[in-house]
C-alpha cells in the first residue's frame, strides 16, 4: 500500500480549500460572537462513557474507540461537539442564567453518513441553554439563517418539525422499545408498507396517524391538516402549538414543515429543523431541542441550538476572487524591510524569493513583483512565470 493513501472517506484541505474554509470559521464565528455567544474548544478524546453519556448514545457506532495506554481505560474520538458543550455547560460553567456557547472543531466517524460525506466533518455550531421558551429555538434558528447568509449560500428553506409527535404517538402504540426503533426508521424513510406491518395491532385512531405522518410536509396548511388526522391528546397540540408560534417568530424565513422528519429522536425533546441552501439536495444545517441531555452530566438544563459541517457548507460557496501574494527578491537597498513590512500590515501576503527556487512563482501563488523604480519601491504585475 503506497505510504501516502489516506483512509476511505478522509481527505486533505488544500490551499484553495483550506483558505475557504478557515475564512468562513473566522466570519461566522465572529458572527456568533457578535450575537452572544462564547467560544469553547473541547477536547478530541474522551472516556467513551462521557462521550456517549445522554445524548451520545445516538453516537456509538459512528464513535471511533481505543485504549488510553496512560488509565487503561477505554477512550473514544468525538463524533458530535454538541455533547461536550452540554457537559461544559452543565458540570463545568455551572451558570444559573442563560449560557451562549459556540464551537468549531473537526469530529471522526467510524462510517461515513451517506455515500458522500467524509469520516472528518468540521463541526461548526452554536447552542443556547437555560431557556425553555420558544424563544430560544427562535433565536438559534434565525442565527443559522444568518450564518448561511453571511457564508454567500442563503436559506432555500427551513423544516420544522418537534419529535413530542412521534413520542405521543410511539407511546399511544404501546410498541416495546426495539419496535419503537424499527418505526423511527420507517418514519424516516417514509416506508408505508414497513409502517402498516408494524402497526397491525396498534388501535385504529393511532395507526391511522402514524400512516398520515409520512405526507403531513409542506407549508403552514400542515399544521391545521395535522390538527384535523391527528389524536385529540394534550403532547400532540402542545406540539403542533409550539411549531405554530415559532413559525409566526419567524416571518420572514423560508419555513416549511416535516412532521415525520424526525432525526437523532433520543437526542432530541422538543422542536426539530434542517435548513437546505445552495445547490445541495441534503441539509447543511440540522438543530433542535434537547433538554434532557445535561442531566446525565449532573445538572438538567433547558438547551436548544445546531451544528453544521464547514466542509460540506465551503463546497457550496464559490471560490473568493482573492489577489495573490507579492513576490520580493531579498534586498538591502534603503527601504526594503520597511516597505515589506508596510505591505504586511496592509493585509497583502508578500513572499520572499529565495535563491535556487526550481518552480514557477505563479504556481507558488504570486501573481505580483515587488520592484525598486526610481528610488521607490512599488508593486507590479508578475510577468512571466
Amino acid at each position: 500500500m503506497l505510504r501516502w493513501v489516506l483512509p476511505e472517506y478522509i481527505q486533505d484541505a488544500l490551499p484553495a480549500e483550506a483558505a475557504k474554509l478557515e475564512d468562513l470559521r473566522r466570519r461566522l464565528l465572529d458572527a456568533f460572537r457578535l450575537n452572544g455567544y462564547q467560544l469553547v474548544s473541547p477536547p478530541l478524546l474522551e472516556y467513551l462513557e462521557s462521550l456517549l453519556t445522554g445524548a451520545g448514545q445516538d453516537l456509538n457506532l459512528k464513535t471511533l474507540k481505543l485504549v488510553d495506554q496512560l488509565s487503561g481505560r477505554t477512550m473514544g474520538v468525538r463524533a458530535d461537539i454538541t455533547p461536550q458543550v452540554a457537559r461544559i455547560d452543565a458540570h463545568l460553567l455551572n451558570r444559573k442564567g442563560v449560557a451562549r456557547l459556540c464551537y468549531c472543531g473537526s469530529v471522526a466517524h467510524a462510517v461515513p453518513s451517506s455515500l458522500t460525506a467524509t469520516r472528518e466533518p468540521l463541526q461548526l455550531g452554536a447552542e443556547l441553554y437555560g431557556h425553555a421558551g420558544i424563544e430560544a429555538d427562535a433565536e438559534v434558528i434565525r442565527l443559522l439563517a444568518e450564518s448561511l447568509q453571511l457564508a454567500g449560500v442563503g436559506t432555500s428553506r427551513i423544516d420544522l418539525g418537534h419529535v413530542g409527535l412521534f413520542k405521543a404517538l410511539a407511546h399511544k402504540a404501546g410498541l416495546i422499545p426495539e419496535r419503537e426503533e424499527t418505526l423511527f426508521d420507517c418514519l424516516q424513510a417514509k416506508d408505508l408498507p414497513g409502517l402498516r406491518d408494524l402497526l397491525g395491532e396498534a388501535a385504529d385512531d393511532v395507526r391511522r396517524a402514524l400512516l398520515l405522518l409520512p405526507n403531513l410536509y409542506g407549508g403552514p396548511e400542515v399544521l391545521a391538516k395535522a390538527r384535523e388526522v391527528l389524536p385529540a391528546d394534550v403532547e400532540i397540540q402542545t406540539a403542533l402549538d409550539d411549531l405554530e408560534e415559532l413559525a409566526t417568530r419567524l416571518t420572514g424565513l423560508p419555513i416549511s414543515f416535516d412532521l415525520a422528519d424526525l432525526r437523532g429522536y433520543h437526542y432530541h425533546s422538543g422542536v426539530v429543523f434542517a435548513a437546505y441552501g445552495g445547490h445541495s439536495p441534503v441539509a447543511l444545517a440540522l438543530g433542535g431541542r434537547y433538554d434532557s441531555v445535561g442531566r446525565a452530566f449532573g445538572r438538567g438544563r433547558p438547551a436548544t441550538g445546531f451544528s453544521l459541517d464547514l466542509r460540506e457548507l465551503a463546497a457550496q460557496v464559490p471560490d473568493p476572487a482573492t489577489p495573490g501574494a507579492i513576490l520580493a527578491a531579498e534586498s538591502h537597498e534603503p527601504g526594503f524591510a520597511e516597505a515589506v513590512s508596510a505591505l504586511r500590515r496592509s493585509g497583502e501576503s508578500v513572499m520572499i524569493e529565495l535563491p535556487g527556487h526550481e518552480g514557477t512563482w505563479r504556481e507558488a501563488g504570486c501573481d505580483r513583483r515587488m520592484v525598486l523604480r526610481g528610488g521607490a519601491w512599488q508593486v507590479e504585475p508578475l510577468q512571466g512565470d
